[in-house]
């Protein structure tokens, strides 16, 4: 039997597709392995607010600087981090059909007990207002670099190098191989979602779509999970 021939040269164009992977990666499971620290996963404000920053930076603020320092012909913009007054129109409809699907769904699903033991992820008994804005800004900050590694780091590179259909089909499996841990039905609704706002980002040409939707998602689910939890109350 004759041996496989294997080129392991590293060709050009390699590294687009090669360095978004990698930094999605080691980004996320920093962030991971991290906030599920025994001193840190202990739900209090101070270490999940610390948690959410900390995603802000392993997966925005890291990955983007690596990104821009070692595959210089991509700028901010390129990956989807822009304003595209194109396709305004499409991206406000999108954002309302896909708000009308997901936060009901997302309050439907704060009801079960099982939910309620996770979310809120602040486990305060008693919600002012100043730990509403905090959690919404600590959430708005966390998805913001998860949006923009997810659907903008690991997509538009490798839909140039790879084609729309295998990217898309790469993204989806790494972002719901991220929700694993959270149980079966959040990894099965995530393949779901992940492919929608895959072809809404390409469709609109930015990652807006994705972050308003994601954060909406997750505020939803927040605080649904505190107005159904009987141990939680919202006070002036």
């Amino acid at each position: 039997m004759n041996p496989i021939e294997i080129e392991f040269s590293w060709v050009e164009g390699d590294l687009v597709i090669v360095l978004p992977m990698m930094l999605c990666l080691i980004g996320f499971t920093t962030f991971w392995f991290v906030s599920k620290a025994t001193k840190i996963n202990d739900g209090t404000v101070k270490n999940v607010l610390f948690t959410k920053y900390l995603g802000l930076f392993t997966m925005g603020i890291v990955p983007a600087t690596l990104a821009l320092t070692f595959m210089p012909q991509y700028a901010l913009a390129d990956y989807g981090f822009i304003y595209n007054s194109d396709t305004t129109m499409t991206s406000l409809v999108a954002i309302l059909i896909l708000a009308a699907l997901t936060m009901p769904l997302a309050f439907l699903s704060a009801k079960k007990p099982s939910h309620q033991v996770n979310y809120p992820q602040i486990r305060e008994k008693n919600w002012t207002r100043s730990l509403v804005l905090k959690n919404s800004l600590g959430w708005s900050a966390y998805l913001l670099g998860y949006e923009f590694l997810f659907r903008g780091i690991l997509l538009f590179p490798l839909v140039d190098a790879l084609g729309v259909w295998p990217a898309v089909a790469i993204n989806t499996v790494m972002y719901s191989a991220t929700h694993i841990p959270k149980g079966l039905d959040e990894t099965i609704g995530a393949a779901f979602l992940g492919v929608v706002l895959c072809l809404v980002t390409l469709i609109t040409g930015t990652l807006w779509v994705a972050i308003v939707i994601h954060i909406t998602m997750a505020l939803t689910n927040s605080f649904s999970s505190i107005y159904h939890n009987p141990e939680m109350n919202f006070v002036k």
